[in-house]
């Protein structure tokens, strides 16, 4: 068994530096925490106003497939799992507004292991978008670095097939930056996996408040409920 110490500094320097008094620890605990938040604060404002325009865009867009009885797809791997399932719960179980039918296509264990055995990992996502999609739905894929095999896969499946695409991507935004396959990328130009998935919360958060403000424009002039 290896005697070399776990490299912790890139994440709590003051761990390695190994303090002993509880005062310090802790003084220096909160200054990282407050460190973070700061970092992730200013990289969410950056992101915003790179991609503010996008996102009305694109929230316009999904409303409108949402009107005609579009569906939402959302999808990623690892983190980026939890974050796509976070973001299908919020349009499909708001705390306000509309909901509209949304997916987090990595929540069915079954569905997603069965796949990954009997057709191959890189296909878990594409299979369910022959399955289940249509013309007028939505797939949003995440991806800290842009680069998922699957991913891209499945969104060129998506393409094909008519859907609205939309990816969340990290670092310079990978493959998903660069490919036709996307009709928007919002990319957070960090090398933090865990400042970009703070992001992609606040980017997901504006998508969706997005695509309400048009539904309710839309059934605000068309007198929609009376």
């Amino acid at each position: 068994m290896s005697t070399e110490p776990d490299d912790t500094d890139f994440l709590y320097p003051f761990i390695d530096a190994q303090e002993h008094d509880a005062t310090t620890l802790l003084r220096d605990l909160a200054a990282s925490a407050r460190g973070k938040a700061a970092d992730s604060a200013r990289l969410q404002r950056a992101s915003l106003e790179e991609w503010g325009e996008d996102l009305v865009a694109a929230g316009r867009r999904m409303a409108e497939r949402f009107a005609r009885g579009g569906r939402l797809y959302t999808f990623g791997n690892g983190g980026s799992s939890t974050d796509a399932a976070t973001l299908a719960t919020l349009f499909s179980r708001p705390a306000r507004g509309r909901p509209v039918p949304a997916w987090s296509l990595a929540a069915d264990q079954a569905v997603v292991t069965a796949l990954g055995n009997d057709v191959g990992f890189e296909l878990i996502f594409s299979r369910q978008i022959i399955a289940h999609a249509h013309g007028d739905d939505v797939a949003i894929a995440l991806s800290t670095s842009g680069n998922s095999d699957d991913l891209m896969t499945a969104l060129a499946e998506a393409r094909r097939r008519g859907l609205l695409t939309i990816g969340f991507a990290g670092h310079d935004g990978g493959r998903m930056a660069a490919t036709d396959d996307l009709d928007f990328c919002f990319t957070i130009r960090s090398q933090s996996i865990h400042r970009i998935q703070e992001s992609h919360a606040l980017i997901g958060y504006r998508l969706w408040s997005a695509a309400q403000e048009h539904l309710a424009r839309a059934e605000s002039a068309t007198g929609g409920g009376r």
